[in-house]
């Protein structure tokens, strides 16, 4: 494996993909601040990476509707910045699956995104098209959940693909760490298509059903994802012996 930056790794996606993948560079925001142009320029320079994962983000989406100028300096400027003093170097793009609309679920990577439901889903989308420019690119759309879920109620009128952070992490390290065997620049990783109620009490029996027409954002009806993709290619790296704890870079 070539020498791997990693952005975010302080956040709660990050802290599970260097659990699984050690030798990950990682350096903290005081390092590396996305939303500071040099800041960036320097860390890529002093590092010199083959490979960038870019995970780091604002994924509030509710917040996101109060400080659009915050969301946007950091998932489309940061990602910006990231783009322009990248090198040579493949970038690995943690993208989400609001890029659609979610009125019907099952979205393929090949199906038109939009359109965006808010500012989050917005940036998100901007920042893809940005990771699209580099040469060597793959985007990764994915959604997690904390590893124990944290409210009282949880919606039954919303399907999802999304798992908990620890289930895709193990997802989204095989992936990275087979990167450079995938036929793809764009690649859907999550589970199985369930209401979010359903995966709630996975975790906490004693979470409520609750309706998504009490949010205060609008949200998607269905915005569960086509991973036949990944699914194949899974099969083909699992079978190899290449598990998430076995990985090392």
């Amino acid at each position: 494996m070539p020498s791997t930056l990693l952005t975010g790794g302080s956040g709660r996606l990050g802290r599970e993909l260097r659990a699984r993948l050690p030798g990950l560079v990682a350096p903290p925001r005081s390092e590396l601040d996305l939303t500071d142009e040099a800041s960036v320029a320097a860390a890529l320079a002093r590092y010199r990476p083959e490979l960038v994962i870019h995970a780091a983000a604002y994924t509030d989406v509710a917040k996101a509707e109060l400080e659009p100028a915050r969301c946007w300096q950091v998932n489309v400027a940061g990602t910006r910045h990231l783009v322009r003093h990248l090198g040579s170097a493949k970038l690995i793009f943690i993208s989400t699956d609001y890029v659609f609309y979610g009125d019907r679920g099952d979205y393929r990577e090949d199906d038109p995104p939009g359109p965006v439901r808010g500012y989050y889903a917005l940036s998100k989308l901007v920042a893809e098209e940005l990771a699209r420019l580099p040469q060597r690119h793959l985007i990764i759309r994915t959604s997690f959940r904390p590893s124990r879920w944290p409210h009282p109620v949880a919606f039954t009128d919303l399907y999802t693909s999304q798992d908990y952070v620890d289930v895709i992490a193990d997802e989204l390290a095989l992936a990275i760490f087979h990167h450079d065997q995938l036929p793809y620049d764009t690649l859907h990783i999550a589970t199985e298509r369930k209401s979010v109620f359903e995966l709630a009490r996975r975790r906490n029996p004693e979470v409520q059903p609750g309706s998504k027409a009490t949010a205060k954002v609008s949200l998607p009806d269905d915005i569960s994802l086509n991973t036949a993709r990944w699914q194949a290619l899974r099969a083909r790296f699992t079978q190899s012996g290449g598990t998430a704890s076995k990985l090392t870079l």
